[in-house]
């Protein structure tokens, strides 16, 4: 099964966090805060969404910063992945 976006949705995928500090300590999963940076999986056409002209500026394969709680969680094929709004992306990471 495939996730095909429509409107201005985006799927990502969220990156792992660091299981380590920068000093070297090693941290336990309780310990990571949830990740907030996501690599583009897919995303939708774009189109008038609300009524309004909605240009798509992100791509597949872009790191991107989003909310903490934003999103939709799904699970497919036993991979965790998240669906928001091309708004819910704060930033892309270069």
């Amino acid at each position: 099964m495939k996730l095909k976006p429509l409107a201005d949705r985006v799927i990502l995928k969220m990156v792992e966090a660091e299981e380590t500090t920068k000093g070297g300590i090693i941290l336990t999963s309780a310990a990571k805060e949830k990740p907030e940076i996501a690599e583009v999986l897919a995303v939708g056409p774009g189109g008038l969404v609300d009524g309004k002209e909605v240009v798509m500026t992100v791509k597949v394969g872009d790191k991107v910063v989003t909310s903490k709680y934003s999103g939709t969680q799904v699970k497919l094929d036993g991979e965790e992945l998240t669906i928001v709004r091309q708004n819910d992306i704060l930033a892309i990471v270069e």
